[in-house]
């Protein structure tokens, strides 16, 4: 496959849980605040970081799961920039998908420009790489949030969701070609 092929099939199971976890709970992270879906995106990284530093999980829930939910939020991240945080849930199952797929595309696109100018240098990273590289993308988040989302020079923090979720893809990408490969 392609890189694009592997990106849209990553893509495509993300986007069938985020479908299915819809279902089950509606919209309810409408309520997110940017910076929460922020800390959220921390807490997922954090456990990767933790489960590979220590070579084991004491949950029995594997890395991929939360690359998964990576991308997941970064997309939420990325609606809750553009339409704010609402006080209840303010959008039906088929707009939100319609977000989804909007943002998925726009990563997509971001991806084949940056891996067009970076010739799949992707492809020789760890996926311990791909973690510490999103961890500091949530802190540059961070950061940006504390400065009320201005930045002087800096891409801003949809930028830096988009970022995240296509170090997530390409993560799962690695880990699925290293399972196929065992």
């Amino acid at each position: 496959m392609t890189t694009n092929e592997e990106f849209e099939s990553v893509m495509k199971s993300c986007r069938d849980i985020f479908v299915k976890k819809l279902h089950d709970y509606g919209a309810a992270w409408r309520i997110l605040r940017p910076s929460s879906v922020t800390d959220q995106l921390f807490i997922k990284a954090n456990r990767i970081r933790s489960i590979e530093s220590k070579g084991e999980a004491m949950i029995d829930e594997g890395i991929a799961g939360e690359f998964i939910a990576i991308v997941n939020y970064s997309i939420v991240g990325l609606i809750q920039l553009e339409y704010g945080y609402a006080e209840k849930e303010d959008m039906s199952i088929e707009q939100v998908t319609n977000l989804y797929d909007k943002y998925g595309h726009e990563a997509l696109e971001l991806m084949k420009r940056k891996n067009h100018d970076y010739d799949e240098a992707w492809r020789s990273m760890r996926v311990e790489s791909y973690t510490d590289l999103i961890l500091m993308k949530i802190f540059r988040t961070k950061q940006i949030e504390e400065h009320d989302g201005k930045t002087l020079i800096s891409e801003g923090i949809a930028a830096n969701y988009l970022d995240m979720l296509n170090y997530a893809v390409f993560a799962l990408i690695k880990l699925t070609v290293e399972k196929t490969e065992a």
